[in-house]
């Protein structure tokens, strides 16, 4: 079963943003649908009401159908939260799908036309649509006995501005040489199941996030992973507050911006 948008929003706009522009829509959970002038990815696509025993809390900010084709399906990682089948089976990627090392074996039936496998910063292009592969410090396995998947996150850049997704990761030095290596504008940044059962040092809490975000050196920070599948214990609403209330202290908080799921945020 799939989530539907909720169907007070206002539709989400489907033009491409202007030139040297990116738009930035967050449609729940790590998903997120990017824009730019000549080229479109959406990372993490996700539209199940459920996850395992959890149903989802947020419904979705965009209604799979209304996806156009874009360049590229992105996913982070093999877990069914981020790799989640029913919905990739229906979006339409012209360049195919990219996935980390070791996970192309689980969407080589879903019928994109190409499967892309990226080791950590490998980098491939497709016109000016540049996508590096990034580490981070969690684990790719989608079953017990899975060995051999890799995981990471994804910078995304076109027409002079860059995305970075983190995928999910716990804080690890990793993110200084990301932001040494790399510049970013926008940084996606998971801020919750940070507590048991999911936390298991392999997830951030919110200021963790901000000390990451810090260490990337990007210019603006936008949260993921929190309030849409209860996968820590942390109440539904303290990772915004606890983000909100990291940024004050370190007076950044006009770095950090708060999406509502399907509405884009240019820059």
């Amino acid at each position: 079963m799939f989530a539907k948008a909720p169907g007070s929003h206002s539709p989400p706009v489907l033009e491409p943003p202007t030139e040297g522009r990116v738009r930035v829509t967050w449609i729940g959970h790590a998903s997120f649908f990017l824009q730019f002038a000549g080229h479109s990815v959406i990372v993490d696509p996700n539209w199940a009401n459920w996850h395992g025993p959890v149903r989802r809390q947020r419904q979705p900010g965009m209604l799979l159908r209304d996806i156009p084709e874009v360049d590229l399906v992105l996913v982070t990682h093999a877990h069914f939260d981020h790799l989640h089948k029913p919905s990739l089976k229906i979006l339409q990627a012209r360049e195919g799908i990219v996935v980390p090392r070791g996970s192309g074996s689980l969407v080589k039936k879903l019928g994109f036309p190409a499967v892309h496998e990226m080791a950590a910063w490998d980098a491939i292009q497709f016109d000016i649509l540049e996508v590096i592969h990034t580490p981070c410090h969690h684990w790719g396995a989608r079953f017990i006995h899975d060995t051999h998947r890799d995981y990471g996150g994804y910078i995304v850049r076109a027409g002079g501005k860059s995305v970075f997704h983190c995928g999910d990761s716990a804080y690890f030095d990793g993110f200084t040489k990301i932001g040494k290596h790399q510049e970013i504008d926008i940084a996606l940044m998971p801020i919750g199941a940070y507590e048991a059962p999911s936390g298991r040092n392999v997830h951030m809490n919110p200021e963790e996030a901000v000390r990451a975000f810090s260490d990337l050196g990007a210019k603006l920070m936008i949260p993921m992973h929190y309030g849409t599948f209860p996968l820590g214990n942390e109440p539904f609403e303290e990772p915004v507050e606890r983000l909100l209330m990291e940024a004050d202290r370190l007076g950044i908080s006009e770095q950090i911006l708060i999406p509502e799921a399907g509405v884009g945020i240019e820059w």
